[in-house]
């Protein structure tokens, strides 16, 4: 079937050019995808840069797009699985039986006075009632805003005081490598913390915590609360197309998480655009993503784009390597999953394990495998391509955006990539480089170097302003100018653009490291560590040197087997590791100290948490770590240091 971003053999180059030179009528045609209840009065209202509304006058609903719509040709067929090898659970819903979970959710809600525009906060592990409370919410045109789950509680209730929901859905605990993580002590302290605590708790009980209890007044058993409306029927709340979907929140290394809106129509119709283009899967089809609901990967083709595009959406609750690393395989082929979509530290986790998990299990099924979250090194795509036999789909995008910024397009004609950028710019995003405190622009052997940028207005699906906050959102996404002193959108990512138009993200602007006047991308100088045959993962940040500005810092990760024995063997890789960097980038990228991990600091994300890093090897306090993983490897860290 052609769609309307279908360009023939032309390649997406085309769709790109057509989304800048006439946005109105790209847009529009892209918008024939979904449904609408009413037409929209205009495709684009940019009367207030950098302010953008999408599709203003449209009505439109992401729960009937995700579900209802599929009702009439799809509706036993299976479109929610979630597997949990935490509690050897595996839930499956079929589009019909999704929809009577939604509408007894949102029945719940109804009974307990939530309406359009209040907002409620989800709390809540990966698990069925997670997508089914998002979807109940925006059916009756409540705001939700999901919190990962197992956040510490300060940072849960700066994000309760920030958006003030009107009732929370929570469990007892989560699991995660065997260790139960109980929720309701954390819940208890956040809405103690909080400013504007709810008045209502929905809470699931998994039976992890027995001790959990109940605040008389304030907390309802959510089991016992959907049994009562079992079988309700909730109408469709119709919202225009502007009306916000839900919050998501950036985890922030300092100051006040910001609150990222996301809007209705413009959402819906951007994500169905990359269900075509990006992640090209049909009705019915499998696909994996294996992001938390908690972060926007999860958001956006967790629950939104997979269900809108009529395909299975499979979640998952465990690590990547409990009960062992070939469990991720093993659901590639008990569910023949057509596509994938992971990050590059996951991958670099299972490249440590035994390779015959890889071959253990079927995955012909596979027809691409995509990473995103950071920047993916040539080796490690090289290497899990390699085993897969797929081609692997990198893609750069932010909370910010939604949706990719960044990509190959394996549904439009002809698939262009280049090894270790994410490949080229998605419609609607008009890209530039633009300079920074720390220098201009810069040009050599054909790449242009600078912070990647975007010229506004930004495309459908891109958050319209931060919660409450307008102010807020000029002030930090909106400061910056181009060179000829228009406004922009910064990614504060530096990055590379080559005459071919591929971008290669480099790293944050703040994990530039300026050597004596040089500035390197953190990204270069791991590429060049990685490509050592010792090295399973590593990570480089720049620390205050007296002489030089900044002296390169970095904690390395060797595979199994390869670690030295004895000081005169690991002088040896250090000094190996050292003439790699030499070799690749010169002797002014060479690491001023190289350290030993077992494993890198990281978020639940699956981020490394270079500002620790950063703030240990200078010997400051590394702030706010309610978002780690496991605070054992920034111990090893600060003991190196």
């Amino acid at each position: 079937m052609t769609t309307p971003s279908s360009p023939g053999g032309e390649g997406y180059r085309a769709v790109h050019r057509r989304s800048l030179e006439d946005p109105a009528a790209f847009w529009s045609a892209e918008a024939r995808l979904i449904h609408w209840n009413s037409p929209w009065e205009q495709v684009c209202d940019y009367s207030n840069p950098p302010f953008v509304k999408w599709f203003p006058g449209g009505t439109t609903n992401l729960c009937f797009n995700a579900v209802d719509r599929h009702l009439a040709a799809w509706a036993d067929h299976p479109a929610l699985i979630t597997i949990s090898t935490e509690t050897n659970e595996t839930v499956t819903l079929t589009f019909r039986e999704l929809y009577q979970r939604v509408n007894a959710m949102a029945a719940v809600l109804r009974a307990h006075g939530v309406t359009k525009g209040d907002r409620v906060l989800i709390y809540l592990p990966n698990i069925a009632e997670g997508p089914v409370a998002m979807l109940a919410c925006v059916r009756i045109g409540a705001i939700h805003s999901v919190v990962f789950g197992g956040f510490a509680a300060p940072s849960l209730a700066t994000r309760i005081d920030d958006c003030q929901p009107k009732l929370i859905i929570s469990a007892d605990a989560g699991m995660r490598g065997g260790k139960i993580i109980s929720y309701k002590p954390l819940l208890d302290e956040a809405i103690r913390l909080a400013k504007f605590p709810p008045k209502c708790v929905l809470l699931l009980s998994r039976g992890l915590d027995p001790a959990m209890n109940y605040v008389r007044g304030r907390d309802i058993d959510l089991r016992v609360e959907l049994a009562r409306h079992d079988g309700a029927e909730v109408p469709i709340e119709w919202v225009d197309a502007t009306h916000p979907s839900y919050i998501l929140y950036t985890s922030g290394t300092t100051g006040t998480p910001k609150g990222i809106v996301r809007d209705t129509g413009g959402s819906a119709v951007a994500l169905m655009h990359t269900m075509q283009t990006i992640y090209p899967g049909k009705a019915g089809e499998p696909y994996f993503c294996t992001s938390d609901i908690g972060w926007q990967v999860g958001h956006s083709y967790g629950v939104y784009g997979t269900l809108m595009q009529g395909m299975t959406s499979i979640l998952y609750e465990g690590l990547p390597i409990r009960p062992d690393a070939g469990i991720w395989w093993k659901i590639v082929q008990d569910y023949r999953a057509v596509m994938m979509f992971s990050s590059p530290t996951a991958i670099r986790v299972l490249r440590r394990q035994d390779p015959a998990f890889l071959k253990k299990y079927d995955t012909s099924s596979l027809r691409y495998l995509y990473l995103a979250g950071e920047p993916l090194d040539v080796p490690t795509s090289e290497w899990i391509e390699s085993a897969l036999n797929v081609p692997v789909i990198d893609n750069y995008w932010q909370t910010e955006t939604g949706w990719p910024i960044l990509a190959g397009f394996p549904g439009s004609g002809k698939l262009e990539r280049k090894l270790g950028s994410p490949g080229l710019p998605c419609a609607g995003y008009d890209l530039t480089l633009i300079g920074d405190e720390s220098g201009p622009v810069t040009e050599e052997n054909g790449e242009r170097k600078g912070v990647l940028a975007i010229r506004p207005p930004l495309p459908p699906g891109c958050f319209p302003t931060l919660w409450q906050d307008d102010a807020r959102f000029l002030e930090t996404y909106f400061k910056e100018r181009d060179a000829n002193g228009k406004m922009v959108y910064t990614t504060f990512d530096w990055a590379t653009m080559d005459e071919a138009g591929f971008v290669t993200i480099l790293g944050r602007t703040d994990d530039i490291i300026n050597v004596a006047g040089h500035r390197l991308g953190t990204r270069e100088i791991e590429e060049a560590l990685s490509a050592h045959p010792a090295v399973a993962e590593c990570a480089v940040v720049g620390v205050k040197d007296e002489i030089k500005g900044q002296a390169v810092f970095a904690c390395v990760v060797i595979k199994a087997g390869e670690q030295p024995e004895g000081e005169a063997a690991k002088a040896a890789l250090i000094d190996g590791l050292k003439r790699e960097v030499d070799t690749r980038l010169g002797a002014i990228a060479r690491p001023n100290a190289i350290h030993f991990l077992t494993a890198l600091p990281k978020t639940r994300s699956g981020k490394i948490l270079r500002r620790g890093i950063r703030a240990l090897a200078e010997g400051r306090d590394p702030g706010d770590l309610s978002t780690l993983e496991d605070g054992g490897a920034l111990d090893q860290v600060r003991a190196a240091v």
